[in-house]
C-alpha cells in the first residue's frame, strides 16, 4: 500500500527535525543527565513536529540502549513504537476521548508498571479538547504521577490548557519552520523520488504551507500526483488555486493608475473562473503585506517567503509606492478579507473593496492639506493642447499703434497731483471721569482675551484722579495685572494716550463683576471672516453650523 510522502519521511531522530533546535537541545541533555520529567506540553502551529518529537522521546527513553538521546532503531521497543504498537507507549486523541470518564480509566491505567519497557508513556495528542472536568480528575494524577509514568501532552491552543495542569509540566514551544530550510527538505525529498522540481514550484508548496512541515508535504504529494515527475510553477499553482506574483500585479498596477475599471474587470474574471473572493482576498492581503516588507527592509530580508524572482518583483513594484499607500492598502485588504467571511454577496464586497484601495491613492496627507491653507489654492488645470493644424502662410504682423495721450509716468503724476489732502485725524474721545472704570477695563480685557487679568481687575479697583488712571490692586494679582494688560485694554477704549499707575494695596469689597458674552453672530461672523478658516473651508468644504468661543468659562 502507497504511504504518503509526509508518512514516509517522518522525522525517526532529533536530527531529522527541523527548526527546533532549542527543544532538541534542552531534551538531549535531560535524557543525558537522567532528569526526565513526568509530564510535558508541546504546543506550536500544526504540522512543525509536535507528536513526532513525543514518538523520539519515548522511543530515547525505552530504547534497550537508554535512556539514550540516540536509539538503535533496531530493538523491539523502537520498532513497535515506531509502527504505533508498542503495549507501553500509549497515544490518546483528545478531541474523541474528552470526558471525564475517559481520563478516570487513563488514571487507573497509570498506576500499574510498565509490561516490558523502563517507562509508560502517554502520548495525548490535541490536549486542548479536554474538558475541565476531565482536567481535574487527572490533576492530582499529572502533579504525583508513579516513577515510570511519563505523560506528553500535545496542543495548538495552549492557553486553553488549565494553569493548574501547565505548572506541574515543562512546556516547549515549537517554531514555525523556515521557508528556506523547508524548501530544502522537500528537495532533498524529490531528489529521493526521482521528482524533477523547479525552485519556484518548490516555493509556491512551501508558501501554501504556511510553515507547517505536514501541510508542505501533503501539498507536495498532491503535486507530484498531478504533474508528475516533472513540477513546474505554473500547474502547482493553478492546482493549489494560488495566485502567481503577475495575477497580483494587475492589482498594483491598477492602483498606481487609479484605474477603478480594471478593477472591475479582475473581479469578473474571477467570478468567471469559479475563484473564491474570500482566497483572492487573502493573497492580495498576503502579496501587499511582502510588498510592505520590501519596501521597508529590502528585497533580501528574511521577513519575505518567496523565490528570487518573486523578490526581484516585489523591489520593482514596492518603488511605484509610499510606505504611506502600503500601509494603508494593506489595512484595507485585512478589512476585505474581514468582511468577506460574514458577507452574503462577496462579489459586491470584493469590488468595493478593491474601488476603496483606488480612492484611497487619491487621498493627500491631513499635514500636506494643513501645510497648503495659507498658501493660494492650485491653478486648474490647463486644456489641453489642440492638435497640430495645417501650416498657414505667414504674413507680416501690424505696426504697432501709435500712442496717444500723456506717457504713464506722466498719468501717475497727475493723478498724485489732482488727489485731495489727507484727512486731519479725528479729536480724540474725552476722557469721562465719574466713569466706573473698573466695569470698563473688564469689559474691554474680556473682549480683547485678556481673561486672566479681567479676572484680576474684577477684585480690584480703578479711578481716574487729576486725569491718570489710578489701579489699586491686591499682591496676588500683580503679575496678572501689568501695564502692558492695561495698555492693551485702555487702546481698546479708544483712550490709549491716558496716563496710568499701580498701586499695590487693600481693595474694598465690591459688587461682583458679569462677564460680557459677545453676541452669537458677533463670534461666528468673525470667526468666518478669518482667513485661515476660509482658506479650509475652500479646501475641505462642508457647512460650519457652531462656533464656540473657547476664551470663555
Amino acid at each position: 500500500m502507497y504511504q504518503v510522502i509526509a508518512r514516509k519521511y517522518r522525522p525517526q531522530s532529533f536530527d531529522d527535525l527541523l527548526n527546533q533546535d532549542h527543544i532538541k537541545t534542552t531534551l538531549r541533555n535531560a535524557i543525558e543527565q537522567n532528569r526526565i520529567a513526568h509530564g510535558y506540553i508541546f504546543s506550536g502551529q500544526r504540522g512543525t513536529g509536535k507528536t513526532t518529537t513525543a514518538r523520539i522521546v519515548a522511543r530515547c527513553l525505552n530504547c534497550v540502549q537508554g535512556p539514550t538521546d540516540k536509539p538503535c532503531d533496531q530493538c523491539a521497543s523502537c520498532l513497535e513504537i515506531t509502527a504505533g504498537g508498542s503495549p507501553d507507549v500509549i497515544e490518546i486523541d483528545a478531541a474523541s476521548n474528552r470526558g471525564i470518564n475517559e481520563m478516570r480509566e487513563l488514571r487507573e491505567n497509570v498506576r500499574y508498571q510498565p509490561s516490558r519497557d523502563r517507562y509508560k508513556i502517554f502520548i495525548v495528542d490535541e490536549a486542548h479538547q479536554i474538558t475541565s472536568e476531565a482536567f481535574n480528575a487527572l490533576l492530582k494524577t499529572i502533579e504525583e504521577p508513579p516513577e515510570w509514568a511519563v505523560f506528553i501532552l500535545c496542543t495548538t491552543e495552549s492557553h486553553k490548557i488549565p494553569a493548574t495542569i501547565a505548572s506541574r509540566c515543562q512546556h516547549f514551544s515549537f517554531r514555525s519552520v523556515d521557508f528556506n530550510d523547508l524548501i530544502d527538505r522537500m528537495r532533498e525529498i524529490c531528489v529521493s523520488e526521482g521528482i524533477d522540481a523547479d525552485d519556484e514550484a518548490l516555493a509556491v508548496i512551501a508558501q501554501s504551507g504556511e510553515g507547517s512541515v505536514r501541510d508542505s508535504l501533503s501539498a507536495l504529494d498532491q503535486a507530484i500526483a498531478c504533474c508528475g515527475n516533472q513540477l513546474e510553477a505554473a500547474a502547482v499553482r493553478t492546482l493549489l488555486g494560488a495566485f502567481g506574483i503577475d495575477a497580483m500585479a494587475q492589482v498594483t498596477t491598477a492602483l498606481a493608475n487609479q484605474e477603478g475599471g480594471t478593477m472591475l474587470s479582475l473581479v469578473d474574471e474571477l467570478e468567471r473562473n469559479g475563484g473564491s473572493p474570500q482566497h483572492f482576498s487573502r493573497e492580495l492581503s498576503r502579496y501587499l503585506r511582502n510588498v510592505l516588507v520590501a519596501k521597508i527592509s529590502g528585497a533580501e530580508s528574511r521577513l519575505i517567503a518567496a523565490s528570487p524572482s518573486e523578490r526581484a518583483e516585489l523591489t520593482r513594484i514596492a518603488a511605484c509606492f509610499s510606505e504611506e499607500d502600503l500601509t494603508r492598502y494593506l489595512q484595507l485588504s485585512l478589512d476585505l478579507f474581514r468582511d468577506l467571511q460574514f458577507s452574503l454577496q462577496p462579489r459586491f464586497h470584493l469590488e468595493l473593496g478593491l474601488l476603496k484601495m483606488v480612492q484611497a491613492g487619491k487621498l493627500v496627507a491631513i499635514e500636506e492639506a494643513l501645510a497648503n491653507l495659507g498658501t493660494a489654492p492650485p491653478p486648474p488645470p490647463r486644456p489641453s493642447a489642440p492638435p497640430p493644424t495645417a501650416a498657414r502662410p505667414q504674413t507680416a504682423p501690424p505696426p504697432p499703434p501709435v500712442r496717444t495721450g500723456p506717457s504713464p509716468f506722466e498719468a501717475d503724476r497727475l493723478k498724485k497731483a489732482a488727489a485731495p489732502p489727507p484727512t486731519p485725524p479725528a479729536a480724540a474721545a474725552p476722557i469721562p471721569s465719574d466713569a466706573d472704570w473698573r466695569a470698563r477695563l473688564h469689559t474691554a480685557m474680556v473682549e480683547t482675551g485678556l481673561q486672566f487679568s479681567a479676572d484680576a481687575i474684577a477684585q480690584s479697583d480703578a479711578a481716574l484722579v487729576n486725569n491718570e488712571l489710578v489701579v489699586t490692586t491686591q499682591k496676588q494679582f500683580r503679575l496678572d495685572l501689568g501695564r502692558d494688560e492695561i495698555a492693551t485694554a485702555l487702546k481698546h477704549l479708544g483712550h490709549p494716550a491716558l496716563r496710568f499707575k499701580i498701586v499695590i494695596g487693600e481693595v474694598a469689597a465690591a459688587a461682583p463683576l458679569q462677564k460680557p458674552a459677545p453676541k452669537e453672530d458677533e463670534v461666528t461672523e468673525r470667526a468666518l471672516a478669518h482667513p485661515e478658516v476660509q482658506r479650509f473651508r475652500e479646501v475641505f468644504g462642508g457647512d460650519v453650523r457652531t462656533v464656540r468661543n473657547l476664551k470663555e468659562n
